[in-house]
């Protein structure tokens, strides 16, 4: 362990680490990706460069301090607060910038600023809002393409407003991982002025990058190889630590000498770049509030109701911008019941002969050999129109959120560590979702019936098909909320749906062992099962039960099992939700 007496400056620093190290795997294939890293910055005002070669910590250290990556061993200190101990920063307290976009497409510049005010910003009146937008907009120099949406935007511009998100709650510290990487040399200029300005606001930004053009802009460099802190001192003073006449000529420069040396070497001549780090003024910080208006009481949590209110609006405004979408679900809305009522075209005549059965269809059975075979006929067609509604509304209700978690997770993700709660998240897909059910549902069931005029309860009818509908969405949107990805998500769903079919033993009676085992988890069986029991005092149910041999179950246990599932699916979207999932 190295000594770190005396390390700390008086009074405590803004922010420190102490002795941080991240190991990876078991004890024995253990992989350090930071070895005992102390770092001190207690100025604020800073734009801090972290260099280093590729894979050498950069990153990690950042999520570290962020606390979306543990520790293995040390401490992260915040205005004397031990963070692993007395919990982690307050969303308010940090901004964090990752590489991807945080940003939705089909959203437009004020409407992501706004979004993000509304999500994280409690105790403001609607004019507040709107304020605070305008002042972010500015302030990122984002305010003539308001209108824009991010569809359309450069790679330098969507920074931009992933910086202004960030920027709404005023955080005393900001952290930036490669947000000018990938960008022309225009762009990487403008958004390195930005962070600059953004830092002189009385902020400390730590800015990760690979470019060594634009050093001279940071107030301090900290310089990492393989995991372990090398340099952390003025930019001007980088060349002569490390002997090099170029900020160019560093990284081969780091190769010449083992990581356990540099930072050796480090930790014998650090107090003496310290000390000029110490000596050279930060000017123009404008206090912790970065100039912009202040809410009631940044330490609260937005209410839960009001961010599922704000997700849900931003729901629907994404589905209709999306044309694409909005397409599908009509061609699945307008196309499915008519796909059932063709395949029921051929057999209406017999359902309606069997309609005018006498009263006694049993005793005409028995002397009339041709009319029951026309009776089992008319069972197994009933059996399969209401089969083919229910296993139509599950591929629906895949179709509907397959995707719904896994396709946004990065941002989820991001708005989760800006204080979203997960429940509320979780709450306003459940909303969202809910609509979309009822409307498929509903539909299904009134246009077929229209059109067959199936017998029995049409309410319980709707009722059973809105459940089956609701199970599968609420099942796939929890399989969205585990899997690592979107294409994962829907391929998952998908097989789900492809297995309803067979297993469900509708169209032929499964094993009594496999059926067993098997049926509980099928909503198709529950709600071909109960749609029947509607069925229940019609001469119909008669002949379905007469031409199979799948059990079937009361309509109150249909009703129960199919609000299990989707209780099982609003769960298993919450934990995942709930969990970590940064790439």
């Amino acid at each position: 362990m190295t000594d770190m007496r005396g390390f700390r400056g008086e009074g405590g620093g803004v922010l420190e680490l102490q002795q941080i190290s991240l190991k990876i795997g078991d004890e024995e294939n253990a992989v350090t990706l930071l070895d005992e890293v102390s770092l001190r910055l207690e100025k604020k005002g800073q734009l801090i460069a972290v260099l280093g070669p590729s894979g050498c910590g950069k990153s990690t250290l950042l999520k570290v301090i962020a606390g979306l990556m543990d520790s293995t061993s040390g401490e992260t200190i915040w205005n004397g607060r031990v963070l692993d101990e007395e919990n982690d920063f307050e969303p308010h307290e940090v901004g964090y910038v990752p590489q991807f976009s945080i940003a939705h497409e089909k959203l437009e510049v004020w409407e992501c600023i706004e979004d993000a005010v509304r999500l994280r910003c409690v105790g403001i009146s609607r004019e507040d809002v709107d304020r605070r937008v305008d002042s972010v907009l500015e302030e990122v120099g984002l305010d003539s393409i308001a209108e824009k949406r991010v569809e359309v935007l450069s790679g330098g511009q969507r920074r931009r407003i992933a910086l202004g998100m960030e920027l709404v709650s005023s955080p005393e510290l900001l952290l930036c991982d490669e947000v000018t990487s990938g960008l022309d040399p225009r762009s990487e200029d403008e958004i390195t002025q930005l962070m600059k300005a953004v830092s002189k606001k009385g902020r400390i930004v730590l800015n990760i990058t690979h470019s060594l053009r634009h050093l001279a802009l940071h107030d301090a460099v900290v310089v990492m190889f393989q995991g372990r802190l090398v340099y952390h001192g003025p930019p001007a003073h980088l060349p002569h630590y490390f002997g090099i006449q170029h900020y160019e000529d560093l990284y081969p420069r780091l190769s010449e000498r083992t990581p356990a040396e540099w930072a050796t070497s480090w930790m014998k001549h650090r107090g003496a770049y310290y000390a000029a780090q110490d000596s050279k003024q930060v000017g123009g910080a404008e206090g912790g509030d970065g100039g912009q208006e202040k809410v009631k009481d940044r330490r609260e949590t937005v209410p839960l109701l009001t961010q599922a209110s704000v997700l849900l609006s931003r729901q629907w405004k994404l589905f209709f911008r999306d044309s694409g979408q909005v397409k599908l679900q009509l061609a699945l809305l307008l196309g499915f019941p008519c796909l059932v009522v063709i395949f029921a075209l051929h057999g209406l005549p017999a359902l309606r002969a069997a309609a005018e059965l006498s009263e006694d269809p049993l005793k005409q059975l028995v002397s009339d050999f041709s009319t029951k075979l026309e009776y089992l006929r008319v069972g197994g067609m009933v059996s399969g129109l209401i089969m083919f509604q229910v296993v139509l509304l599950t591929l629906m209700g895949s179709n509907n959120a397959a995707r719904e978690i896994a396709g946004e997770r990065q941002i989820l993700e991001k708005e989760k560590f800006s204080g979203l709660s997960p429940g509320a998240y979780v709450l306003s897909k459940g909303m969202f979702l809910a609509v979309l059910v009822a409307v498929q549902s509903v539909w299904m069931s009134l246009f077929v019936n229209a059109i067959v005029r199936m017998p029995g309860n049409l309410m319980w009818q709707t009722g059973i098909l809105v459940l089956v509908n609701a199970s599968m969405t609420a099942i796939s949107l929890g399989i969205s909320g585990v899997m690592r990805s979107a294409a994962q998500s829907s391929l998952v769903s998908v097989y789900l749906v492809g297995f309803q079919l067979p297993l469900s033993g509708a169209v032929l009676a499964l094993p009594v062992w496999l059926g067993g085992g098997t049926r509980p988890l099928i909503a198709s069986y529950w709600g071909w099962a109960g749609f029947l029991q509607t069925l229940s005092e019609t001469r119909f149910y008669n002949a379905v039960v007469q031409m199979t041999q799948t059990p079937l179950m009361p309509l109150s246990m249909v009703v129960w099992v199919l609000v299990c599932h989707i209780a099982l699916g609003v769960t298993l979207a919450y934990v995942g939700c709930k969990g970590a999932r940064w790439d």
